[in-house]
């Protein structure tokens, strides 16, 4: 068993019966609203429950007014559940595609506010001790280069984070998504490969630091090492298109990294700078951030863990949380992915995981693409739970439990999914 910190809301470690859960209510409300755990914090010491949700009430009532200030999002909000002013969570009941619409795709942010770039302006310099030859180039000659287009989900490290509380009780730091922390689109740009062969990269290199133009994000750029084997893979590119469409400012405008089958956080946006060295290079995050911190695993040269670079397999049913349903067959569905290969089963469970039926995978599934999936199921007055797991071709299969780890990345244990039929 590993150690772990039971509690139910950020202050209450001690709470529990109808406390604890009346606490736990209120931390949800509180976060949904867009306050941060530390305004909580404060708002219980200072005057308890009755503060924080008079805080909550104005918190929610402002989202249906005039801003003071322009917004810090190019894109209509309206579809998403907004975290702090940092995230937009993607609604799964929204998607009925393969593709998700750029509308509808999730927003990651690491400052107070995207970005609006002038491509005119830009330029993306290439330099390191592993760089023969340093190199800007410009929007204009990016484009020029040979072009790569492929599909690719794109997915939060922290994506269905607020399960490790909700399904265990064990608090953790950081944007509490519930499944939404992901989409999936079609992507078009020059192979990073291309690039670091322009500005001559050596044999003898290491790694690959890429560094955004967000200087409000920590360490005045939000950054990502990643290896230089990463980098160099055809498929790791920088991308200037978005579902066949320039991409859009809340997704990287003009240029970002996507680097299929890895976690969010290497896929920089507003990418201005490449870095590449012939020793490890070390930032935040890959020392402290983007990190699993924890018992159950080692540290990671001067990361404080292990390093999340990969996926894992996941799947969720394309469902509010919780859900509302009408009696009667309902013909639900949601998706799959894996960073092993294409997934070749989901199965669903309506009695905690006792028995499994096998649900339809719809294909098929190209590149580096989710996979949807769909059953029936004849709903029954009451309240229920259902359950997926998936399977990929490599034989990975969800877990039953995932160890926790401190900033509650990669969960991806089977999803009890509550649902009230009326």
């Amino acid at each position: 068993m590993t150690s772990r910190r039971e509690v139910s809301t950020p202050d209450l470690a001690t709470a529990d019966g109808r406390d604890g859960a009346m606490a736990g209510e209120l931390w949800r409300r509180a976060s949904s609203s867009g306050m941060t755990r530390r305004r909580f914090l404060e708002l219980m010491a200072a005057g308890g429950a009755a503060a924080v949700l008079v805080a909550c009430i104005d918190l929610e009532g402002g989202m249906d007014e005039e801003p003071d200030e322009p917004t810090h999002w190019f894109k209509d909000t309206a579809p998403f559940i907004e975290h702090a002013d940092t995230s937009l969570e993607a609604r799964l009941e929204l998607m009925d595609e393969v593709i998700t619409p750029a509308r509808l795709f999730f927003v990651r942010n690491n400052s107070s506010a995207s970005l609006d770039v002038d491509a005119g302006d830009w330029r993306l310099s290439i330099e390191g001790d592993a760089i023969d030859s340093p190199i800007e180039l410009s929007y204009e000659e990016i484009r020029r280069l040979p072009s790569r287009t492929f599909v690719s989900y794109l997915e939060c490290a922290g994506n269905q984070r607020a399960m490790f509380e909700r399904l265990e009780g064990w608090l953790t730091t950081g944007s509490q998504w519930t499944t939404g922390g992901i989409s999936n689109g079609e992507w078009t740009g020059v192979s990073l490969r291309d690039v670091l062969t322009l500005a001559g990269i050596r044999d003898d290199a290491v790694c690959v630091m890429l560094v955004g133009l967000d200087t409000d994000a920590p360490e005045g750029g939000f950054r990502r090492v990643v290896p230089v084997e990463k980098a160099l893979h055809p498929d790791t590119i920088l991308a200037y298109e978005l579902n066949g469409e320039t991409l859009p400012k809340d997704h990287g405008f003009p240029l970002r990294v996507i680097a299929p089958g890895w976690v969010g956080a290497t896929n920089i946006k507003w990418l201005g700078r490449i870095v590449v060295s012939r020793e490890q290079l070390w930032a935040r995050n890959n020392t402290t951030h983007y990190v699993l911190i924890g018992t159950n695993y080692e540290p990671e040269g001067e990361a404080r863990g292990e390093i999340a670079e990969e996926q894992n397999i996941k799947s969720a049913l394309a469902l509010p949380w919780p859900a509302e349903l009408s009696p009667g067959v309902q013909r639900l569905h949601g998706y799959a992915h894996s960073p092993g290969g294409p997934i070749e089963r989901v199965e669903w469970s309506t009695d905690g995981g006792a028995s499994w039926s096998e649900a339809d995978v719809l294909g098929p599934q190209v590149d580096y693409s989710w996979a949807m999936f769909e059953f029936e199921w004849d709903a029954a007055p009451g309240e229920h739970t259902i359950m997926t797991r998936a399977t990929d071709a490599s034989g990975a299969t969800q877990p039953e439990e995932v160890p926790f780890n401190d900033k509650g990345y990669l969960f991806n244990q089977p999803l009890p999914h509550p649902i009230t039929v009326t």
